[in-house]
C-alpha cells in the first residue's frame, strides 16, 4: 500500500505546524505527506517546507480544488491509497494506522470521527458535550435529506468530513474526485461520498479514526450560524475564511 496524506491549506501559517507535528507523531509513519498551498499570502508553504514536507500549489481558491490537486498529484506519483486531513486539524496518534486497518478490512473508502479541539479556545463543559452530539444529529439528518436519497445509491448515506477520510486511488478516479469548488459553493466531501455511493457499498465510518478539528468557525458564527452553514450554506457570513 502506497499511502499519501493530503493537506490542503490556505493562510494557515498560525496553525499548520500543529497539524504537521500531529502527523509526525503518528505511530504508523509509512505514508507520504503532501501539503497543497491554496495561494496563501502568509508563508504557509514556507513553514511546511521548513518541516521537510513536500508542497505543491493550487492557485484556484477552494478546498475542493486544492484537495483534488493534491490527490491527483499523489496518483501521478504512484499512490494507491489517499487520505485527507485539513491544516487546522490534529489527527490522533493512531489515525493513519486505523485508516490502514479499514482498508485491510475491505473498505474502499474510510471515514472518521471529527471531535472538537480543546487547545485553541477554552471550551465550556456543555460545549464539549454538545458539539459531538450535534455532529451525530447532523449525520442522522443527512440520511433523510432528499439529495442523499436515490434508488441508484448502493448503500446508506454516511457523513465523512473531509478532514478525516481516505479512499483508494481507483475509487477516487472512478468517482470523479473532489469537485473543484470553493468552500462556499459546495460541500465537496458530501459530493464525493454520494458519488462513491453510486459505485460501491464498500465504504464506512470508523470510530477509531479520530481527528480533532478547529472550533474557530463555531466561535465566529455561533452554534446556530455554524449549523446553518453546514446545512447547505443556509447561513452566508461576510467572512468565509475564518482565521
Amino acid at each position: 500500500m502506497d499511502l499519501w496524506v493530503i493537506v490542503p491549506a490556505y493562510n494557515e501559517a498560525a496553525g499548520i505546524e500543529g497539524t504537521l507535528r500531529a502527523l509526525a507523531a503518528q505511530d504508523d509513519q509509512d505514508f507520504t505527506l503532501l501539503v497543497v498551498d491554496n495561494d496563501s499570502t502568509d508563508g504557509t508553504a514556507d513553514i511546511a517546507r521548513r518541516h521537510g514536507v513536500r508542497v505543491v500549489g493550487e492557485p484556484r481558491k477552494g478546498t475542493g480544488a486544492a484537495a483534488d490537486t493534491g490527490m491527483r498529484h499523489a496518483i501521478a506519483a504512484g499512490a494507491t491509497h489517499l487520505a485527507r486531513t485539513d491544516a487546522d486539524c490534529l489527527p490522533r496518534h493512531d489515525w493513519v494506522r486505523n485508516l490502514r486497518r479499514g482498508f485491510a478490512d475491505g473498505l474502499e473508502m474510510v471515514g472518521g470521527q471529527l471531535r472538537p479541539r480543546t487547545d485553541e479556545f477554552p471550551l465550556k463543559f456543555w460545549e464539549r458535550r454538545l458539539i459531538p452530539f450535534v455532529v451525530e444529529v447532523a449525520a442522522l439528518f443527512g440520511r433523510f435529506r432528499p439529495g442523499n436519497r436515490d434508488p441508484a445509491y448502493r448503500g446508506p448515506y454516511v457523513m465523512m468530513p473531509g478532514a478525516t477520510m481516505a479512499i483508494t486511488t481507483s475509487l477516487y478516479e472512478r468517482a470523479g474526485g473532489f469537485p473543484r469548488t470553493a468552500i462556499e459553493e459546495l460541500h465537496e466531501d458530501r459530493a464525493l461520498v454520494n458519488a462513491v455511493r453510486r459505485l460501491t457499498p464498500a465504504y464506512a465510518t470508523r470510530r477509531d479514526v479520530v481527528v480533532f478539528g478547529s472550533v474557530r468557525r463555531l466561535r465566529a458564527y455561533g452554534l446556530v450560524g455554524t449549523l446553518a452553514w453546514y446545512a447547505d450554506h443556509h447561513y452566508r457570513p461576510d467572512v468565509i475564511d475564518v482565521r
